[in-house]
């Protein structure tokens, strides 16, 4: 049966994850392949530092969509695929990689996902995540602080120069292809119910009709 692959996206901060977390537990982790579109950023190892930190991480050109594209492909074509390993405090991938099995589900989750038509054309199903810009902020500084290690003014500067605009440009506008907006993130439990109960119907009618 040809998986169901489902998108989820949403603004930084905006609990995008932890729906796809929400959904992978309710659905159950040995139905879905998770692939985060943040393990798809660029290696930037080969510049200086200084230079990587002043790179635009929220613009889509900053992620390697053709290869995230590839793997998408051959997850629904039934094949296993190594997926990149990204260090957000380098700046760089790293020379390992994660095994990602082929599964009924496959559920790609990222900011940027819906920005991309070929992307889109692989989804069954479009999620959008929203929440209130400052809701957001609050928690990606907390995020950057705490598990980038960032600091609070490096973190601040870069929303002002990047995340906010390419928000603007890119995330926000995106949200018409949602076939579904979930409001309030992760904390919207009816949303999230609905989701899944639909998602775990749709695994079942497959699952009957391969039978």
């Amino acid at each position: 049966m040809k998986p169901i692959t489902i998108g989820v996206a949403g603004g930084t901060g905006s609990g995008k994850t932890t729906v796809a977390l929400k959904i992978l537990e309710r659905v159950g982790f040995d139905r879905i392949a998770y692939v985060p579109h943040d393990a798809y950023y660029r290696d930037a190892s080969d510049l200086p530092p200084a230079e990587r930190a002043q790179l635009n991480f929220d613009h889509p050109d900053s992620l390697d969509n053709e290869l995230l594209i590839s793997h998408l492909r051959q997850l629904q074509a039934g094949r296993a695929v190594e997926i990149p390993v990204y260090d957000f405090k380098t700046h760089s991938r790293t020379t390992t990689t994660r095994r990602v099995d082929p599964q009924p589900v496959i559920l790609v989750e990222g900011i940027l996902i819906f920005a991309d038509k070929r992307l889109r054309e692989l989804m069954d199903v479009k999620i959008f995540v929203d929440a209130d810009a400052d809701m957001r902020f609050i928690r990606r500084l907390q995020r950057d602080i705490s598990e980038r290690g960032r600091s609070p003014d490096s973190v601040i500067n870069q929303y002002l120069r990047t995340v906010r605009p390419m928000h603007l440009e890119f995330v926000e506008p995106s949200k018409r292809y949602a076939d579904v907006i979930i409001p309030e993130g992760g904390f919207n439990d009816v949303a999230i119910d609905m989701v899944t109960a639909r998602l775990r119907a749709l695994l079942g009618e497959a699952e009957n009709g391969q039978g």
